[in-house]
């Protein structure tokens, strides 16, 4: 079948179109002719306004599968990773058990040749994610694992992080951390500041997420490695990772909605802001912000972690951490363009997540195969029951309409379309 995308705009800049408007044609998994021809197709897309990129890719999708398929399995995690327009997705090992054998990993990958969205094991850096023992890294990483975490949980051990860093050394892998002090933050149920303290509700403060980055970075110092930081929140932990980059091979990554949203907007109970890390303030946002700017944020991650509704549906202090973000990623991305240029923002959830995990980079150009997603700004649409993929609902904008979709995906020979 051939498909031609009509002038969408093209950001890739490997590619010899970045940022032109040309007619892509293809056929049979491969791009055949990238052009201003109008070439004869089976299926036209009218993409003017619209953004073509390479395919993205969640460098830390929950996908509770297996042990809690109730709240998301890989095929519900992967439906909704392509209408979100993911090509590729890096799933983090909060599972039961946990991605700590081969055989885990081999449940995760085995589909990879031919499923639309494909499917990257981060492998657990401690036995059952409990921080406490090391997994057998080497092996993990022969099997197939892209990086070694807990996903959820941080590596809280100073000395086993300080060994999964040495260890990690030997194959150049990365270790990637949730950078979070558990006795600070234990009992917390958002951020805290004034808000928390008018709403009654124990805090999670800056601080607790401050001295981990510190102590991380002076480990890293100390052992080096690779290390990447994931789902920074506070404005200090920000300035010390743009100061670290200038001598240690440090990276770090922000949900799409952290900057986007506030703790302001729990002042109604409502679960589904309820997040780790936590909801801050403008301050805290603004330094978001200017570090997908400046360059200091490397990797824009949806942040997805499916709940259940007998998870969410509870007293605040008892309902669980998470948004379900994987369709929603597009809507945040739009938001964000106010300030970021657009080919910042798609750098950060294409290139940038492939780069630091190693992997094979795809590229817009003629007779490369069509890994691409390709994204409608303009999209006005509804997420309800009706376009919700996820089997989660766990989201600020369920049952709201949203501008910013992404409308096609393509990859492995397959592609999905929700074209208006």
């Amino acid at each position: 079948m051939k498909i031609l995308l009509q002038s969408p705009q093209i950001i890739d800049p490997n590619s010899p179109y970045h940022l032109k408007e040309k007619n892509v044609l293809i056929n049979n998994g491969r791009i055949v002719e990238i052009g201003d021809k109008n070439y004869s197709a089976d299926k036209v897309i009218k993409a003017e306004g619209m953004k073509l990129s390479i395919g993205w890719f969640d460098l830390g999708t929950s996908i509770p599968d297996p042990g809690h398929e109730y709240k998301e399995d890989l095929d519900s995690g992967m439906r909704a990773a392509a209408a979100g327009g993911f090509t590729q997705i890096a799933v983090l090992p909060n599972t039961s058990p946990a991605i700590q054998t081969k055989n885990e990993v081999s449940y995760l990958i085995k589909g990879n040749d031919t499923n639309l969205v494909k499917i990257h094991p981060l492998a657990s850096v401690t036995k059952n994610n409990k921080g406490e023992e090391l997994t057998e890294m080497i092996d993990l990483h022969e099997a197939g694992a892209v990086a070694f975490t807990d996903g959820l949980k941080p590596v809280w051990h100073t000395d086993i992080f300080l060994k999964s860093l040495q260890y990690l050394q030997k194959f150049d892998g990365l270790l990637i951390d949730h950078p979070e002090d558990i006795w600070l933050n234990l009992f917390g149920q958002m951020h805290e500041g004034i808000n928390s303290t008018m709403l009654g509700l124990k805090g999670m403060p800056r601080i607790a997420e401050d001295i981990v980055v510190n102590k991380n970075l002076e480990l890293l110092g100390y052992a080096g490695g690779r290390l990447h930081i994931t789902r920074l929140s506070s404005a200090k932990a920000i300035d010390m990772v743009r100061s670290g980059k200038k001598k240690l091979n440090v990276t770090c990554s922000v949900t799409a909605y952290q900057a986007l949203l506030d703790d302001s907007l729990l002042a109604d109970f409502d679960t589904n802001y309820k997040v780790n890390p936590p909801l801050r303030e403008k301050a805290d946002q603004d330094a978001l912000i200017k570090a997908l700017k400046d360059g200091t944020i490397d990797v824009i991650i949806s942040g997805h972690v499916p709940q259940d509704e007998e998870s969410k549906s509870l007293e605040f202090d008892l309902a669980d951490f998470g948004i379900t973000n994987l369709q929603t990623t597009a809507a945040n991305l739009v938001s964000l363009s106010k300030w970021v240029d657009w080919d910042v923002l798609l750098e950060k959830i294409t290139v940038a997540p492939r780069r630091l995990l190693n992997l094979e980079i795809p590229k817009i150009d003629i007779d490369e195969k069509a890994n691409l997603t390709l994204l409608d700004p303009d999209r006005v649409w509804k997420f309800d029951e009706r376009s919700n993929f996820s089997k989660a609902k766990n989201s600020p904008w369920f049952g709201q309409e949203i501008v910013g979709k992404a409308v096609a995906v393509f990859n492995n020979g397959k592609h999905y379309f929700d074209v208006a």
